[in-house]
């Protein structure tokens, strides 16, 4: 990978819509090139996916909440079922098995407290091996970016 897929991976990063006429101008290459530069990087599995980011306000998922989880043991089949479980929940937009006092942390994005606690007391608590959960509420959010620098 050289600097101008270095410069292209950060353009698609910022707006994966911009056509590769709009990218060539902009990184000074002919449409050709940039065409077959972004699909090397597809071929590689550096460009994983597009998508389209959602304002969470605005369709009434607004209230995030970091849920840590800590589970009664730590057999590789009761994080192996837990994380299948997991995955499966819509409300949960991020799962991270982490070290320290906690094994997971959970991102999860509902329309409110009402909602939390539903989705708490009849999906969340409900999964084989949860031992204890500590949630902590956003109340704003500082910085949120999908752009990884190169």
């Amino acid at each position: 990978m050289d600097s101008i897929d270095k410069k292209l991976l950060i353009l698609l990063q910022k707006d994966s819509k911009k056509t590769t006429k709009e990218l060539s101008v902009k990184l000074n290459l002919s449409v050709t090139a940039v065409y077959e530069r972004i699909k090397k990087l597809e071929r590689e599995g550096i460009i994983q996916n597009y998508v389209a980011l959602i304002n969470r306000s605005k369709v009434n998922k607004g209230f995030v909440v970091f849920c840590h989880i800590k589970l009664i043991q730590h057999t590789r089949e009761f994080l192996t079922k837990f994380e299948s479980q997991v995955v499966k929940l819509s409300e949960i937009l991020e799962c991270h098995h982490v070290s320290g006092d906690y094994d997971y942390i959970l991102k999860i994005a509902v329309r409110d407290m009402e909602e939390y606690r539903e989705f708490l007391v009849t999906k969340l608590t409900t999964l084989e091996h949860i031992g204890s959960t500590h949630s902590t509420f956003m109340i704003s959010e500082v910085k949120n970016t999908t752009v990884i620098e190169i």
